[in-house]
């Protein structure tokens, strides 16, 4: 047997810490998060329960606007962030977590009431007849002439006023439902 084969195996294991892809994936995610806090308006800053120093770096980072120059700002302010630690970060984190998840809610509302309209102007009778049983109170002859409007705006390739109009009523109409 070698030298360095004999170990004690029952000793455990020393802990070097977090390995350097690690620590490099760690101040990736700072640097982003740092990225994510100059962004965001200043009047949402304070609500944020960040650490003083960290208010005014970022303050001072949003008024470097020379590319490289805001990168280094950016860098040097994420280098401040890991002094602090995460649980500094943690209502900053939450926010722009929440921010995300409403974002998302947002996109896919707003995708439903576009794959709404686009059925109307496709489909023709069957879809209009279809919304206007379930909202007997709309104006059909004004929907109507919207929906043959937006199909002639589409196809002249002119300012879609009416596609704009149509998206507008469905998005009451999804309003009132609520």
């Amino acid at each position: 047997m070698r030298p360095w084969d004999e170990r004690p195996r029952d000793e455990e294991e020393e802990d070097f810490g977090p390995s350097r892809s690690e620590q490099r994936r760690n101040a990736l995610d700072i640097l982003k998060l740092a990225g994510q806090l100059v962004e965001l308006p200043p009047s949402r800053i304070p609500k944020l329960n960040l650490p003083e120093d960290i208010i005014d770096e970022i303050a001072r980072t949003r008024k470097v606007t020379a590319h490289i120059a805001r990168k280094r700002q950016l860098a040097y302010l994420a280098k401040m962030m890991r002094r602090h630690g995460d649980e500094a970060f943690a209502d900053a984190r939450a926010a722009l977590g929440e921010d995300r998840d409403r974002q998302r809610q947002e996109a896919a509302h707003m995708h439903r009431l576009e794959a709404k309209r686009e059925k109307l102007l496709e489909g023709g009778d069957a879809a209009l007849g279809e919304l206007f049983d379930q909202h007997p109170e709309l104006d059909r002859q004004h929907l109507r002439s919207l929906v043959r409007q937006a199909r002639a705006e589409r196809e002249a390739n002119k300012p879609l006023h009416a596609f704009r109009e149509i998206y507008k009523i469905l998005k009451e109409l999804e309003a009132s439902e609520d």
